[in-house]
């Protein structure tokens, strides 16, 4: 695995290192060996999967609150994304700054969300699935999230020509001011 922190502290793109034949590729998708020498903590206790029927699916902005805060490990294992994290952090350089990228089935990477960040993605293909590993159990009493379209973070999301949020996405409330 090769790890590149992002331009916010503590978020990493991993690039899997494959090992390719004529059967196809093996690659290791987490060590926790290799975490450590990265100064990433991380350890997972739950996986979880989202196949999203409908090119410009988006789901986000989520985070779990404490005392359940947790990290995240994203890769699409079919189709493609573009993924979206937000540093909540409010004692980081990075703050309230967001960063996404695109993860496809063949790109071979994945997003380590850092506890302390909002995550959420669009789908750019029919029929993409997600695979997430996190650090904590879910607990719907600490599910949190913030508007996909918050202007005070301004992310940019790719162009589609429809967009399927659910309720609950889109009622999440905009970030206070000095939060």
């Amino acid at each position: 695995m090769i790890f590149k922190e992002t331009k916010l502290k503590g978020a990493y793109i991993i690039e899997l290192e494959a090992i390719e034949d004529p059967r196809g590729y093996f690659a290791r998708s987490y060590c926790k060996k290799e975490f450590s020498r990265n100064k990433l903590d991380f350890v997972i206790v739950q996986c979880d999967v989202s196949h999203n029927n409908t090119k410009g699916t988006l789901r986000g902005m989520h985070y779990q609150a404490a005392p359940h805060r947790e990290a995240k490990l994203v890769s699409c294992i079919h189709g493609a994304m573009y993924d979206v994290i937000v540093d909540l952090r409010p004692e980081s350089d990075t703050y309230r700054r967001w960063f996404g990228a695109e993860l496809t089935e063949g790109n071979r990477i994945m997003i380590y969300v850092p506890v302390g960040f909002a995550h959420g993605f669009q789908t750019l293909e029919d029929e993409t699935t997600v695979y997430y590993q996190m650090s904590e159990y879910y607990h719907a009493e600490c599910a949190r999230g913030l508007r996909w379209d918050d202007p005070s973070i301004k992310i940019s999301w790719p162009s589609v020509e429809s967009r399927y949020i659910s309720d609950r996405d889109l009622n999440f409330a905009l970030l206070e001011a000095g939060r």
